[in-house]
């Protein structure tokens, strides 16, 4: 870690719209230098307080779900080259785990998740916002293929969580945010144009700073 202020890029779009591969394309890239991913979805609000039967009710897709408050703290400490403990979270139990994972402070920073740029704290830290602009009918097949593989989820369920809550929550809330990236990266990871891009100018940056 050096003596600059680290470098903040933050990765937005909707659930499957590959902000994953956007993030591991350009941390490839950065490897051999000091870079950190804070996924959003790590910052759930803490729900021990609920009765189970409640925290099955929580809304995932909502601005209210997060602790972003906890999350800026957090990457205000990684800012003073402070360490963090990042929480996890239980998705069995609908709430946060006792377990914390130990971050150390970094040059780049990527913070990733669905509603990184609807808080405007969390987008007036950042020093390049992208959004990862991809097709819904793509991002439901993305999201039916993963909850069925890795969550153990049916058909239906998936669909009808999409239809209910994914889609509503995408148009009211995460959308809307597109208007505040610098960058839009149409089709996500399949872009490498655009990543190419993105990766030449955080150069810039890192070398201006005295970094790359």
């Amino acid at each position: 870690m050096g003596t600059k202020t680290p470098l903040i890029i933050g990765i937005s779009g909707g659930s499957g719209s590959g902000k994953t591969s956007v993030t591991n394309a350009i941390s490839e890239v950065f490897k051999d230098h000091s870079v950190v991913v804070i996924q959003q979805d790590y910052y759930y609000k803490d729900q021990s307080h609920l009765a189970f039967e409640e925290r099955l009710n929580t809304n995932y897709d909502h601005p209210l779900a997060f602790d972003n408050d906890l999350l800026l703290e957090h990457i205000q400490n990684l800012l003073n080259n402070q360490s963090i403990k990042k929480p996890v979270y239980d998705y069995a139990q609908h709430t946060r785990s006792s377990e914390t994972i130990t971050i150390e402070p970094k040059d780049v920073i990527i913070l990733e998740g669905i509603l990184v740029l609807e808080d405007q704290r969390l987008r007036d830290i950042m020093d390049i916002k992208l959004f990862v602009d991809t097709d819904s009918d793509l991002r439901i097949i993305r999201r039916i293929l993963r909850d069925i593989k890795d969550r153990g989820r049916t058909v239906e369920s998936v669909v009808d969580q999409y239809l209910s809550v994914v889609r509503p929550m995408h148009n009211q809330f995460i959308e809307p945010t597109k208007r505040y990236a610098d960058v839009i990266i149409p089709e996500g990871g399949q872009n490498e144009v655009a990543i190419d891009l993105v990766v030449t100018k955080i150069k810039t940056i890192l070398d201006s700073d005295g970094i790359v």
